[in-house]
C-alpha cells in the first residue's frame, strides 16, 4: 500500500477509536479484541519501508522509541478509562479527562520523534506509526479485559420502571 493509504487508514482508525472512546461500552472478554491491532500490524509489517534503507540503526531506534511510546500510551489510555459493572454482570467502560491527556502527550512524543527523524535525515514511513497504533489498541484492549475480570457487579440493585416489584412479606394483624 502507498503512504497516502497508510495515512488515511491511520487518521480513520484514530477518528473511530477517539470518537468511540468517550461513549460507554460494554467490555466482552469472549470478543476478539486482539483482531484490529493484529490486522493494523500485518498491514504496516507488509510495507517495505519501515526501516530507512540508508539509517538502519536510527531508524531502528526510533521506530522501537515509537513501539514504546505507543505501548505506554495503550496503558495509560487503559488505566485512565472508567470501569464499572452493572447488576445483571456486564461491565462497561467510558475513558475520562485524564485519557485525553494520555492521548495528547502520546501524540506530541510521536511528532517530537518524527521531528528527530527529520532532523537526523531518517525517512520515517507511515507504517511504523500504523505498528505503534497497533500496539497501543492491543495494550489497551488487553488491560481492559484483565481489569474487567476483576470488577465485580453493582451491590444492590435499583429497581427502573417495568422491572417485577419485590415486595416485602409483612405479617398480618387480626
Amino acid at each position: 500500500m502507498s503512504g497516502l493509504v497508510n495515512a488515511l487508514m491511520i487518521v480513520a482508525v484514530v477518528v473511530v477509536v477517539i470518537v468511540r472512546q468517550f461513549r460507554a461500552q460494554q467490555i466482552g472478554a469472549g470478543r476478539r479484541w486482539w483482531l484490529v491491532p493484529l490486522i493494523l500490524a500485518v498491514v504496516a509489517l507488509r510495507e517495505p519501508g519501515i526501516l530507512d534503507v540508508h539509517h538502519r540503526t536510527a531508524s531502528a531506534v526510533l521506530l522501537g522509541a515509537e513501539l514504546l511510546i505507543g505501548l505506554a500510551t495503550g496503558a495509560g489510555w487503559a488505566w485512565t478509562t472508567r470501569i464499572w459493572a452493572q447488576p445483571d454482570g456486564s461491565v462497561w467502560s467510558k475513558s475520562t479527562k485524564a485519557s485525553v491527556t494520555v492521548w495528547v502527550i502520546g501524540i506530541a512524543l510521536r511528532v517530537g520523534l518524527y521531528a528527530l527523524g527529520a532532523a537526523v535525515g531518517v525517512h520515517q514511513d507511515s507504517a511504523a506509526l500504523l505498528v505503534a497504533l497497533a500496539a497501543t489498541l492491543l495494550v489497551r484492549s488487553g488491560i481492559l479485559i484483565w481489569r474487567a475480570q476483576t470488577v465485580a457487579p453493582a451491590a444492590g440493585s435499583t429497581a427502573a420502571y417495568g422491572d417485577p416489584m419485590v415486595r416485602s412479606a409483612r405479617k398480618e394483624r387480626v
